[in-house]
């Protein structure tokens, strides 16, 4: 088992919650006060994406591109070309979503060390509806060749995985967040680095891999499992590319079949990307949990999680379904 540490208090109703976004605020003033060459552009959603401390602390190195989110990475691309490590945010839908030509373009095939910030991901998101809630960009982001992509579980890896990928001044990246208040199940002593995936509670029957806030629901889940006589390991992937493919192969080995939970388009997504690694290695029994060719629609985030089964309760259900219905994997057969 990996040595992450998780909040005792993970599965409390009084859990502490708080947005992936405003972790990422904190990182990126960190990054700044770390290394002057941290600068930022934002497409005039400046506190939404939570890049307002940053601008209030180094207005010299902050850039409001507007409403051009085309321009806003080419842009970056050239500074990044002149030294600087460049972070630009706008909404998920809009950054890579209008963009992804620039990224690919100016940015990846130039190998140029920018991150993208793509915030108001998956259906929580709530009201905005389905043009707003980015269930896609997994898939667009990881097929980018060299291109880091990450999706922190909670506030607390978020502002260290925002540090992490300032650190990385050789790769462009990708960083994946929520828009709403979502549980606190990492402490400040847990580690994190880009691409280790970490196992928070082992198993034998399944494994369950998620990425993002999911995780914390999977968490819940498996203790709504291992009451109904079922052993879950859950294994948290933070970092969806580089892809720990030991880690996740080694835990499938070990209990037979897998789960994924994803808050975004299982095709192609997290979800895809761990089919295409079990092909690699053994033909374990695989479930996706995530959207299924379908976009999302309007309402309050816990109505639609509830609604598209991304919560612990449907999690759970599906599960042990799965478990029931599908033979373990073993070696040889």
């Amino acid at each position: 088992m990996s040595d992450y540490t998780l909040n005792p208090h993970y599965a409390s109703d009084d859990v502490s919650r708080e947005p992936t976004r405003a972790g990422f605020g904190r990182g990126l003033k960190r990054a700044g006060e770390i290394d002057e060459r941290v600068v930022a552009l934002c497409a005039d959603l400046t506190e939404s994406v939570q890049m307002h401390s940053f601008k209030e602390a180094f207005p010299g190195r902050f850039i409001e591109v507007g409403v051009a989110e085309q321009n806003m990475v080419t842009v970056a691309s050239g500074m990044a070309r002149m030294g600087k490590i460049p972070f630009t945010a706008s909404y998920a839908a809009f950054s890579p979503g209008r963009n992804w030509e620039q990224i690919r373009t100016t940015i990846c095939l130039n190998e140029q060390p920018v991150k993208i910030v793509g915030a108001h991901a998956g259906v929580s998101v709530g009201p905005d509806g389905a043009t707003h809630q980015m269930l896609e960009d997994i898939a667009l982001m990881r097929v980018l060749p060299r291109m880091v992509v990450l999706s922190p579980g909670d506030a607390i890896e978020a502002e260290k995985a925002t540090i992490a990928l300032a650190n990385d001044d050789n790769n462009p990246g990708y960083i994946r967040l929520a828009r709403e208040k979502t549980p606190i199940f990492s402490t400040e002593n847990t580690p994190f680095e880009i691409g280790p995936a970490y196992v928070l509670h082992e198993g034998t029957d399944v494994t369950i891999a998620s990425t993002g806030p999911m995780s914390a629901q999977v968490l819940i889940a498996a203790k709504q499992l291992r009451d109904q006589g079922v052993s879950a390991e859950v294994v948290h992937v933070p970092t969806i590319k580089p892809l720990d493919t030991e880690t996740i192969v080694a835990s499938v080995a070990k209990t037979g079949r897998i789960v994924t939970v994803e808050e975004a388009q299982a095709a192609a997504g997290f979800g895809g990307l761990i089919a295409e690694t079990l092909c690699d290695y053994m033909p374990a029994p695989l479930l996706r949990i995530g959207m299924n060719d379908r976009f999302g629609e309007s309402g309050t985030a816990d109505e639609l999680l509830t609604y598209f089964g991304f919560d612990a309760d449907s999690i759970a259900e599906r599960v042990k379904s799965f478990v029931d219905t599908r033979p373990q994997y073993k070696k040889g057969f």
